[in-house]
């Protein structure tokens, strides 16, 4: 690993998902998430704030990033409830079959490298009433945009950590498994469009 991956993109990512119109978003999301928790791509625990402690037993953190562990450190100091960093990849969870009450997922899935496999090894750690909790960007729906994100993917891949611009977010959740709840689109405002399609909302396990 690089000096640019292993100190600059940490800090680019951070200062990029601590941006107001994506706080915005997790506010939505996190306060729904109740139990033992994993959060897969914990990062620099932006989240954490906007847990409800009244509801969460537990949080797994699921970070290979060392540098954004390391920054992390600070929040983490502060939590309300105990946090337990794994130091894998989506791919590889290190949690038995039906263990967790609520997965979170929040501006993640585009960074993964096999994110197939990570949703079902999500899917398997879940128990059955459980949910996943989403908030991601991905493929927009207008085909003007779509094709800037399918030109443009290379170069931003290369650039932002490994973030695509061009997932098929719902797709890829109801064919690991997931039948979608509840779902919410929309461009957010203050991002360019080409990065900025939402997609939110809850599964859980078919």
């Amino acid at each position: 690993m690089g000096l640019y991956e292993r100190y600059i993109v940490p800090r680019l990512i951070d200062v990029a998902c601590s941006a107001k119109p994506i706080l915005k978003q997790r506010e939505k999301v996190v306060p729904q998430a109740t139990g033992r928790v994993l959060e897969v791509g914990m990062g620099s625990a932006i989240n954490l704030p906007f847990y409800d402690p009244e509801r969460v037993e537990c949080v797994f953190g699921l970070e290979p990033s060392e540098g954004m562990r390391r920054r992390a450190a600070p929040r983490l100091a502060r939590a309300p409830f105990p946090v337990e960093w794994l130091g894998l990849p989506g791919e590889e969870i290190p949690l038995e079959d039906e263990s967790i009450d609520t997965v979170l997922l929040t501006f993640t899935l585009c960074t993964i490298p096999d994110y197939a496999r990570a949703l079902q090894q999500m899917h398997r750690v879940l128990r059955p009433g459980g949910r996943l909790l989403f908030a991601e960007h991905g493929a927009a729906p207008d085909a003007e945009v779509r094709r800037w994100q399918d030109r443009l993917d290379p170069l931003w891949k290369r650039l932002a950590g490994g973030c695509h611009l061009n997932r098929e977010v719902p797709a890829a959740l109801e064919k690991a498994g997931f039948v979608i709840e509840r779902l919410d689109t929309m461009y957010l405002p203050g991002t360019p469009r080409v990065a900025g399609f939402q997609y939110w909302g809850s599964a859980r396990p078919a």
